[in-house]
């Protein structure tokens, strides 16, 4: 499997209430499978997905990624992996605003050293369309091309696994749909395995499974 997680269960505490936010959460994703994973707001959708990808610490249980078990990783281990191995898509695009459009792109390949990075982030930013943006800074681009951006920077290292929280969310649905078209066509030319969060009925269906949360337990898990 590319991806497990056991009983996964994450709990906060404010004041002296408890508050359960995910409950024994046990499902796999195998290699270049799109799973969709939806549900009514607070139902755990992005809570599961920052654990998975190792930006949060489960309370209980395990995450497994390729057989390892990442759940007890220093911030000094999962930083690489969540550096080559996996690829981040968030709704707010979290493009660094100091930076021009080809800095954002390359710039997770600059911290592996790779000496290619310009030559790779000037062909994916022509794959876009957005090769004439290369100077521009986030502040200086619409909603529908930070999100092209920001899909650029997150594949720049060939992850194997690309984590998409609500990735349309903030865009019209023209570019919504750019960019979702985008997506999937990664998904299937490199056959990424892609986690996508959304709330969209109708992008989740296109998935090859739907996950779905209620309540932060899984309620629905179909193909």
């Amino acid at each position: 499997m590319m991806l497990e997680a056991r009983n996964l269960t994450k709990r906060f505490h404010i004041g002296e209430r408890e508050i359960s936010v995910l409950d024994q959460i046990n499902f796999a994703v195998a290699p270049g499978e799109f799973v969709a994973i939806n549900g009514k707001s607070g139902s755990g959708k992005t809570t599961l997905l920052t654990l998975l990808s190792g930006l949060d610490t489960p309370t209980s249980g395990r995450i497994f990624v390729q057989e390892k078990d990442i759940t007890q990783w220093s911030e000094d281990r999962l930083a690489p992996l969540r550096n080559r191995t996996f690829g981040f898509v968030f709704q707010s695009f979290h493009l660094v605003p100091s930076l021009t459009a080809m800095e954002n792109v390359i710039f997770p390949a600059e911290l592996c050293g790779d000496p290619e990075a310009e030559n790779k982030g000037k062909k994916l930013l022509g794959h876009v369309g957005l090769l004439q943006r290369s100077d521009n800074y986030p502040s200086q681009l619409s909603g529908g091309e930070k999100q092209r951006i920001a899909i650029c920077r997150a594949i720049i290292n060939d992850p194997r696994i690309i984590f998409a929280d609500e990735p349309t969310g903030n865009l019209d649905s023209v570019n919504g749909e750019l960019v979702l078209e985008l997506l999937l066509k990664l998904h299937r030319t490199r056959e990424t395995t892609l986690l996508m969060v959304t709330h969209n009925q109708k992008i989740a269906e296109m998935a090859d499974r739907m996950v779905t949360l209620e309540d932060g337990h899984i309620i629905a898990d179909s193909c």
